[in-house]
């Protein structure tokens, strides 16, 4: 295949065969003679890049965790189809961002089957489910490392986002890379986005990256539309004793602290899990268990978030820019 194939063809055998000009020895361009403070105001004066709209996409969210092992893509996933079971006729699109650690194809049973070409060259996202995806993760090895240095992932980036061939959608949810890099903010940089939803662990260590990946959608004018407490709480399936094992509420804490709502609670249940190992997500194997409800719930929380948004969302020149 083009676009992708050609990153791979190229750099697969030879990921550190870079030229001298994309080895970064100094990334942050400071220099001896060059404060931070100073090349920060420089790289913040030039502004951010004009973003690109993608055709029939109405709305864009970016399902984002400050850190990894929240459950980020089992909610991305969960949240697409129990979006798509609301909207019924109108379609839903699920974007795996997580160049290193692509998770859709497993969660969304999409083993060995990679994506067609248009006649315009543009990837044709795989539908399964009812959801249209697409992921790095269908065009290498399941088993292979993506050993690539930041300008080939920034490349996969601008074609998996440009360069597919999405359908009319009512919502395409991007599953993001955990944390605040490169990624995550060229995504952010690259075209327009709704808002996003920032999933975590009611934990306080989770919840502090959470507060700055808050920050950073607010840098670069991305609307935060709420939070997901993920694996809020565990009920004992033998006598239903429930435990908050990563603590109480901490989502419920810094949401107000964001000044943002808690979409919703998902608790730890085995079944999620299970249901995420094997490419039958609950919210198609279980629709009417309590944990399939809990999506649906965040849905509606979600929905009413997108009425209430502005039209359009100005984003801020020369705000939260790098180089």
């Amino acid at each position: 295949m083009m676009c992708i194939h050609l990153i791979l063809k190229n750099y697969r055998l030879a990921p550190f065969a870079m030229s001298s000009r994309l080895c970064h020895h100094d990334p942050l361009g400071v220099g001896k003679s060059q404060s931070l403070s100073e090349h920060q105001k420089k790289v913040m004066a030039r502004g951010l890049p004009k973003k690109q709209s993608l055709g029939g996409v109405r709305n864009v969210i970016l399902v984002a965790s400050g850190k990894g092992g929240v459950g980020k893509s089992t909610t991305a996933v969960n949240l697409a189809l129990a979006l798509k079971q609301h909207l019924g006729s109108e379609d839903v699109g699920l974007l795996d961002m997580d160049i290193f650690g692509p998770s859709i194809p497993i969660m969304m049973n999409l083993h060995n089957t990679k994506p067609a070409l248009d006649k315009d060259k543009r990837m044709v996202p795989l539908l399964n489910y009812g959801i249209h995806c697409m992921s790095v993760g269908l065009m290498v090895p399941a088993d292979g490392a993506m050993i690539w240095r930041g300008p080939m992932v920034m490349s996969a980036v601008q074609q998996l986002l440009l360069r597919t061939a999405w359908p009319s959608l009512h919502t395409l949810l991007l599953d993001l890379p955990p944390g605040t890099g490169d990624v995550a903010l060229s995504v952010a940089q690259l075209v327009q986005v709704t808002g996003a939803v920032l999933v975590s662990t009611p934990q306080d260590v989770a919840l502090a990256d959470v507060k700055r990946g808050a920050q950073m959608m607010q840098k670069v004018g991305v609307p935060v539309l709420g939070v997901v407490q993920n694996m809020s709480l565990h009920r004992c399936s033998s006598c239903g004793h429930i435990e908050h094992i990563f603590g109480r509420d901490g989502a419920a804490r810094v949401a107000q602290q964001l000044g943002v709502p808690v979409l919703g609670d998902v608790p730890i249940a085995l079944d999620i899990r299970e249901a995420g190992d094997t490419g039958c997500p609950i919210a198609v194997t279980r629709p009417q268990s309590q944990e399939a409800e809990c999506y649906r719930s965040i849905v509606s929380a979600l929905l009413r978030r997108l009425v209430d948004l502005p039209p359009t969302t100005s984003t801020p020149a020369g705000n939260g820019t790098v180089d």
